[in-house]
């Protein structure tokens, strides 16, 4: 049976990682072929991650994630959390690195191991409101 803190996990994982802006902090969290699935793109393996997390950190400046609620089923193998993310624009999503503000909300679902380790993560995040925001004339 997963961990009865499971919730406890992943906000640790996001205070550890997101808000200490530390890739390396994954391998305390995460299985070595741990996926992600961000808005219907895979990303597979522990390393592959980190180095999308990096990638994302150098996007959004002074990075900071806001967790809004965390809860986990009764046994603790899912853990849903939603949250926000506010910074300064450093070439997010593709567009003009220009240092205004931004925020955005999103969710994740982890699947979470008997031993507390976090296998798998589905994101969504808004990105075509922050993308209209940051491009809008």
């Amino acid at each position: 049976m997963p961990s009865a803190n499971s919730a406890a996990i992943v906000e640790s994982f996001w205070h550890a990682v997101w808000n200490g802006h530390n890739p390396e902090a994954v391998d305390d969290y995460v299985v070595e072929d741990f996926v992600i699935t961000n808005a219907g793109e895979r990303i597979e393996g522990r390393e592959n991650f980190k180095a999308w997390v990096r990638a994302f950190l150098e996007q959004v400046d002074d990075l900071e994630l806001e967790v809004v609620e965390t809860f986990q089923n009764h046994d603790g193998s899912r853990v849903a959390s939603r949250w926000k993310v506010h910074g300064r624009n450093n070439g997010v999503l593709g567009t003009e690195p220009d240092g205004q503000p931004i925020s955005f909300s999103g969710t994740a679902v982890w699947e979470v191991r008997e031993d507390g380790k976090l296998l798998h993560n589905h994101v969504e995040r808004a990105s075509w409101e922050l993308f209209r925001r940051l491009t809008a004339a």
